[in-house]
C-alpha cells in the first residue's frame, strides 16, 4: 500500500491529500507546520481545517434573526483562524485548501478522513467558538480515522522552528532527536499492518526504521517463571520471531535499513520515552496487549497527551503484503 492509496477513491469533492485541523491555538500551529512540511515532502495537497458548532442557547433561541447573526459571526472568526494559518505555511508553495465545516469537529474529520490520505492533529486545543477542535480529536480521531492520523504535540515545537511557537520549558531537545522512524509490534496482524505504513513513511523520508516490541514486566500469572534461564529462553525466542518479521519486511522494502530492539519495561512509559527521540513513532489502533492493543484503552489516552514528539496512528486495514508473512519464520503466537 503507498501514500496515495488511503485516498484513492477521492472524488473532485473530495480532501485527497493531508488534511490538518486547526484552531488557532499553539498546539494547531505546531501541527499545521508539521503537515505542511509532509505535503511538501509528498507533493500533494494541503486541506486546512476548522470547525465551528452554534452555542445550545443560540441555536434555541426563539429569535431565529439572533440565531443567524451569531452564526454569522462564529463563522467570520472561525474563517479568520484559517485565513492566519494559510498565511503562516504561505511560504511552502502548496496547494492549500482551506475549508471552514459546521459540526462537531471530531465528527468532521472523521468523515474527511475517509478520503485523505493522512490526517494531522494537534494533541490539545482551546475551547471558544472554534468548540475544541483539538482536544475532542486527539482523542477520538487516531482510534476511528479511515486513514493513519499523526499527532503533534507542543512539545515539538523545537523541531520546527519556522512556526514561530515557543516549545514549553520542559521539551526535548531538537539535537537530539535522532533520525529514524519506530514502529511498536506486538505479533498482531494490526502491528504488521502498521509496520508496512512505518516502513514506506521511513522510506519516504530516507530514514531507518527501528521496530520495537516491549516485554512488560512478569507479573500475575507469569510471577512462576522459575529461572532466569527461561526469561532468556523466551527473549531468545522472541528475537528469532521478530528477526522473522524483519526478514519479510526487508522483502518489501529492500533498500531499506532496518533492526530490531527487545526491551522490558511498560509499554506506555517506553512509547513516551521514544516519543522524544526519534522522528516519528508509528502504531497501530488495536493488537492483543502491549503497544498496539493499549490504543483502545486507557493507556493510549496517555501516550497521546503525554508523547513529546510526532505519533502516527494507523488504522486496521487490509494489505495483501500480509499474506506471505508465514514464509519467512516463527511468528509471535496470537
Amino acid at each position: 500500500m503507498t501514500d496515495s492509496t488511503w485516498g484513492a477513491g477521492a472524488g473532485a469533492d473530495g480532501p485527497a491529500g493531508i488534511v490538518v485541523g486547526v484552531d488557532g491555538s499553539d498546539q494547531s500551529i505546531c501541527a499545521l507546520f508539521w503537515a505542511a512540511r509532509e505535503a511538501r515532502r509528498r507533493q500533494c495537497p494541503l486541506h486546512v481545517v476548522t470547525a465551528y458548532t452554534v452555542p445550545i442557547f443560540a441555536a434555541s433561541s426563539m429569535d431565529a434573526g439572533y440565531t443567524t447573526v451569531d452564526d454569522a459571526m462564529i463563522r467570520d472568526g472561525a474563517r479568520q483562524v484559517l485565513d492566519e494559518a494559510v498565511e503562516r505555511i504561505s511560504h511552502y508553495g502548496l496547494e492549500v485548501i482551506p475549508r471552514v465545516e459546521t459540526g462537531d469537529a471530531a465528527a468532521v474529520l472523521l468523515e474527511l478522513s475517509e478520503d485523505a490520505d493522512l490526517m494531522v492533529v494537534g494533541s490539545r486545543g482551546r475551547g471558544g467558538f472554534v468548540g475544541r477542535l483539538l482536544g475532542s480529536v486527539s482523542s477520538a480521531l487516531p482510534a476511528h480515522a479511515k486513514c493513519p492520523t499523526v499527532v503533534v504535540p507542543l512539545r515539538t515545537a523545537g523541531r520546527l522552528p519556522d512556526s514561530g511557537v515557543r516549545p514549553p520549558a520542559n521539551s526535548p531537545d531538537p539535537d537530539a532527536v535522532h533520525r529514524a522512524v519506530v514502529v511498536g509490534v506486538d505479533g498482531s496482524e494490526q502491528g504488521r499492518a502498521a509496520s508496512l505504513v512505518a516502513a514506506e513513511q521511513a522510506q519516504n523520508m530516507g530514514l531507518p526504521l527501528r521496530i520495537l516490541c516491549a516485554l512488560p514486566p512478569f507479573t500475575g500469572s507469569l510471577a512462576w517463571v522459575p529461572a532466569p534461564l527461561d526469561i532468556e529462553a523466551l527473549h531468545a525466542e522472541l528475537h528469532e520471531q521478530l528477526d522473522a518479521g524483519r526478514d519479510w519486511l526487508q522483502s518489501h522494502f529492500p533498500g531499506l535499513e532496518m533492526t530490531v530492539e527487545l526491551v522490558d519495561g511498560a509499554p506506555g512509559e517506553i512509547l513516551i520515552e521514544r516519543t522524544a527521540k526519534v522522528e516519528l513513532l508509528v502504531l497501530g489502533t488495536r493488537g492483543r496487549g502491549g503497544f498496539a492493543g493499549m490504543l483502545m484503552g486507557s493507556t493510549s489516552q496517555s501516550v497521546l497527551h503525554h508523547a513529546k514528539g510526532p505519533l502516527m496512528v494507523v488504522p486496521d486495514h487490509d494489505d495483501p503484503r500480509l499474506l506471505d508473512r508465514p514464509n519467512f519464520g516463527p511468528m509471535i503466537a496470537e
